[in-house]
């Protein structure tokens, strides 16, 4: 597929003297996903040039390597999930490393896919649970990442249900793309995972979605652009028009139209690699199999892109809740030092994009709960199931 004309620059940007970007080649990382759209629209519509960068994707075989690539520098930035960075920065996801998160690139996209062989039974959580308690055996569900968004929403449902994560199942970690070939060889019972791999599961005959993530928790915090604090310190104008390319591209996938022509980028073998009707099957508006839950989100006017501190704090609660950490952090402390408001909205700005009055917002969850960020320590002492 040829690349298409680099656009015409937006006339508020700057490229060029002391705005320049302090290094103009960079190596970012991404994961085989649904979610990495915004990468790819970024270097296939030229808007890494737009903003005097040159992004070279390099696709990575797991969240570990994701995560050890950035700490070495051999990665600038990547496609990561939420909670690889705050688990880094807090020394609960790898080496302690101080990371810097730049925006959100998605609201949503992922899903708890079951194996078919579990279909006459669990149609519902509340069956699942069921089946669990009835069993001699503990079931096999997979995450992406200790810390990361699959294992907190894949825990936060099944506790809904009343299956204690730590003591009911079993879990283990698998990279995305390797979740569907472990279904299918019987390995795991279930999983949570981005897409397009709960879809291509259930075209294949192997799995069913059961639940989408936006069922947990409406418009949730999925992947986001991450560096290390060292990068952003040092690189602030590369980091600035990076955030700006992105930003870009996710504003073109908000047009319907245009994720018809992303379905077919992330389906080239460099990308995702995987059927092009698989992928645009849950990336398309309106195809999503549970009506009325919203799908993925990349920008809804910024809305989707703020790197919202409470998001971040949400994770913290619960590694807390789930004996990850042994004392209360400072919610808001660390959150404030790994999410770069101040550079988010510096790009932000440049584009014209309006960034919301507060650094937090509220939001329901499946069990009833609201968070708004505004007493973590109290909201993360009061689930029933915990460690």
């Amino acid at each position: 597929m040829p690349l298409p004309p680099t656009p015409t620059a937006h006339p508020g940007h700057v490229v060029a003297g002391s705005d320049a970007p302090e290094k103009r080649r960079l190596r970012v990382g991404f994961i085989a996903l649904t979610d990495c759209a915004p990468l790819v629209i970024a270097v296939a519509r030229g808007y890494d040039r737009k903003y005097g960068l040159e992004i070279v994707l390099e696709r990575q075989p797991s969240w570990a390597a994701v995560r050890d690539k950035l700490l070495s520098g051999e990665l600038d930035a990547a496609h990561a999930l939420y909670g690889l960075g705050y688990g880094v920065q807090l020394g609960v996801g790898g080496p302690q490393h101080d990371m810097a998160m730049l925006m959100s690139l998605n609201q949503g996209g992922q899903a708890i896919t079951l194996a078919r062989a579990l279909a006459p039974r669990v149609r519902s959580g509340a069956q699942l649970a069921r089946l669990v308690r009835a069993s001699a055996e503990r079931y096999t569900f997979a995450h992406t990442f200790p810390t990361g968004s699959h294992a907190m929403l894949l825990y936060y449902w099944l506790a809904v249900h009343g299956i204690d994560p730590l003591r009911d199942i079993r879990s283990v970690v698998i990279p995305p793309p390797q979740m569907a070939e472990h279904l299918r060889r019987g390995e795991v019972d279930g999983y949570c995972v981005g897409e397009p791999w709960n879809a291509l599961a259930q075209s294949q005959g192997k799995g069913y979605t059961i639940a989408l993530t936006s069922e947990v928790w409406r418009d949730h915090p999925e992947k986001v652009l991450a560096c290390t604090r060292d990068f952003a310190d040092r690189h602030p104008h590369a980091a600035r028009a990076l955030i700006m390319a992105l930003l870009e591209a996710c504003r073109y996938l908000d047009v319907p139209a245009n994720r018809e022509e992303a379905a077919s980028w992330l389906a080239l073998p460099d990308y995702v690699d995987a059927p092009r009707d698989v992928i645009a099957a849950r990336l398309l508006p309106g195809r999503d199999p549970h009506a009325g839950v919203p799908g993925i989100r990349f920008f809804a006017d910024g809305e989707a892109n703020y790197p919202y501190l409470s998001d971040g704090m949400w994770l913290l609660t619960q590694y807390r809740r789930w004996g990850m950490l042994r004392a209360a952090p400072d919610y808001a402390g660390v959150a404030r030092a790994v999410n770069r408001l101040d550079l988010y909205r510096e790009a932000a700005a440049q584009l014209g994009i309006a960034a919301p009055a507060g650094p937090s917002r509220s939001s329901m969850l499946i069990d009833g709960k609201v968070w708004d960020g505004s007493a973590p320590a109290a909201y993360a002492d009061s689930f029933a199931i915990h460690a």
